[in-house]
């Protein structure tokens, strides 16, 4: 079972680190990270360099592509090029999956059109510029197509990939193996439920605006 995680500068870090916790853990699972070009990869935080082997081109087909998000999922998501490799490597896969703001990739190269999906609630408008229809949901299934909302839901949604790639219990096994277990201090993980303050909060830091005491944040989303 082939799974292609791609890479890119200033990607989000737990949008494809947590997902490949999960489906490494498959049997007979082999996972690759790919990038636009051979070399160092930093994530939009700066301090997570990764070096990536091979050029996405590389890649004819897979069983699942996993496109996580970031500032830089912007940057693809304009390159026609990167966008034909896509669509070309969509029409095998077993499953096409995206976190955060990975789904405009999957928008922009047209698989989405017409259809519901999810993404970080700070990329709604642009999703929904690409002809999807933006749904507050955690995880979104349309048959091949799975995307999953901002940075964290990406372990919700290869939690729910891996017993469709498996089976229910070996998903459950791997859940219990990676002990996750969400017991959040604060009940402010989605825009419905958190206060004005908070999301004016979340906002600032992802347009990196300092903070007192703080360093300047990485742009995110």
């Amino acid at each position: 079972m082939d799974i292609v995680i791609l890479l890119f500068d200033r990607f989000e870090p737990l949008d494809a680190v947590g997902p490949y916790e999960i489906l490494a853990h498959l049997p007979g699972a082999a996972v690759r990270f790919v990038a636009p070009e051979p070399g160092l990869v930093r994530d939009v935080l700066g301090a997570l360099p990764v070096h990536v082997p091979t050029r996405y081109s590389e890649v004819e087909r897979c069983d699942v592509l996993l496109i996580p998000g970031g500032a830089g999922s912007r940057t693809v998501a304009s390159d026609p090029e990167f966008l034909d490799w896509v669509r070309r490597v969509h029409s095998g896969t077993r499953f096409t999956t995206s976190v955060c703001t990975g789904a405009l990739v999957l928008a922009a190269a047209g698989l989405l059109n017409g259809l519901t999906a999810t993404t970080h609630w700070g990329a709604v408008a642009e999703l929904e510029s690409y002809g999807a229809l933006y749904t507050p949901e955690r995880v979104v299934r349309h048959d091949r197509i799975i995307t999953s909302a901002g940075v964290s839901s990406g372990i919700d949604m290869a939690i729910r990939l891996a017993a469709l790639l498996s089976d229910r219990t070996t998903a459950q096994a791997i859940q219990l193996h990676t002990e996750y277990d969400p017991q959040p201090p604060f009940d402010t993980g989605s825009v419905a439920k958190a206060p004005a303050e908070v999301i004016e909060r979340a906002r600032a830091l992802a347009r990196g605006v300092p903070r007192p005491g703080l360093p300047p944040a990485g742009a995110r989303g």
